[in-house]
């Protein structure tokens, strides 16, 4: 019998809502292969001398503002969202244990894999929690678990989840939830489906994010039978400005909504609520939604939320756990 040990990855967390905590995060996050944009030692000193300096101040005002007593919405979601997949296996002796791992912060992989070894386990299943793969996503996770592999000199038998958007009970829990939140096109409401940016030139390497997050949103609106004019696309949180983004960008799509009786806006490609979607879209893109028409109720905005710990996405990973044994 194989003695399995899973690993859901995420991109992690600061430990603290503090200016200090948050240098020390993006130092490792921004310092990571696959998102340096240039020469390492000159990006190094750039990102050290001014970029870090500027931005630990006000992303920790950011993080503050969604924290909650338990910590980081992202880090708690992805403890409870562990415990509940592991109990989903509770009849199952070869599950050994189900891990939460961060790449730039802790849980660290090479951690978790220590645990999974001491568990005894023999399979090692990782899936990164970004439906659509990415290079500085699903590729940094991948670079972390071989690096942590390496370092502890162990060789289980891996099973790596590259991408799930075309898993169906990905679809239809996406869709479901989108209702759930109160979504009528009938009653004039309007959808838009806002992903995270990445930069261009990973496309021109090869990137097939775009192509991921294009089908995605198309499948969903499908599955919620909506017409072209009832559903929109963009990208959101582009990290700098001297680099061409994966665009168009959802603050400018939310124009060809303007007409909209409501309009939600659903991240399918988070899987858990963090600073990119409790802050930058509940808080920022809902204010340029307001700004645009003063006359426009708060309540024309609604954010959906990501599936987190629910039901859905925990019977949607058992699933894949169960499709990649």
């Amino acid at each position: 019998m194989e003695r399995v040990g899973i690993v859901i990855a995420n991109t992690g967390s600061p430990a603290a809502p503090t200016s200090e905590t948050v240098a020390d995060y993006l130092g490792r996050f921004l310092s990571d292969p696959r998102i340096c944009p240039m020469n390492p030692r000159l990006w190094h000193f750039i990102l050290h001398r001014f970029i870090i300096p500027k931005r630990a101040p006000v992303s920790a005002k950011k993080y503050a503002s969604i924290w909650t007593d338990l910590g980081s919405p992202l880090d708690v979601g992805m403890s409870s969202l562990a415990r509940k997949l592991q109990a989903s296996f509770e009849e199952d002796p070869s599950i050994r244990c189900v891990r939460y791992a961060a790449s730039y912060s802790a849980p660290s992989m090479e951690d978790v894999l220590t645990d999974c070894r001491a568990h005894g386990c023999d399979v090692v299943v990782v899936i990164p929690l970004y439906p659509q793969s990415a290079l500085s996503t699903t590729e940094a996770v991948r670079d972390k678990t071989h690096g942590a592999l390496s370092q502890l000199g162990w060789t289980p038998e891996l099973r790596f989840v590259d991408a799930y958007c075309d898993e169906p009970l990905y679809i239809a829990s996406i869709a479901h939830s989108i209702l759930e939140a109160g979504f009528d096109a009938e009653s004039g409401d309007e959808l838009l489906f806002s992903f995270h940016s990445i930069p261009m030139a990973d496309i021109r390497k090869g990137d097939g994010y775009d192509e991921q997050c294009r089908r995605t949103a198309r499948r969903i609106a499908q599955e919620l039978t909506l017409d072209d004019g009832a559903w929109h696309m963009g990208y959101q949180c582009r990290f700098d400005k001297s680099r061409a983004w994966l665009g168009p960008f959802a603050v400018e799509t939310m124009r060809d909504a303007s007409g909209a009786r409501r309009l939600f806006v659903v991240a399918p490609n988070f899987s858990v609520d963090c600073l990119e979607t409790l802050h930058d879209i509940q808080v920022m893109m809902k204010g340029k939604w307001l700004e645009g028409e003063p006359n426009r109720a708060p309540d024309s905005f609604s954010y959906v939320p990501c599936l987190n710990d629910s039901d859905a996405q925990v019977r949607m990973l058992h699933h894949i756990v169960r499709s990649s044994l």
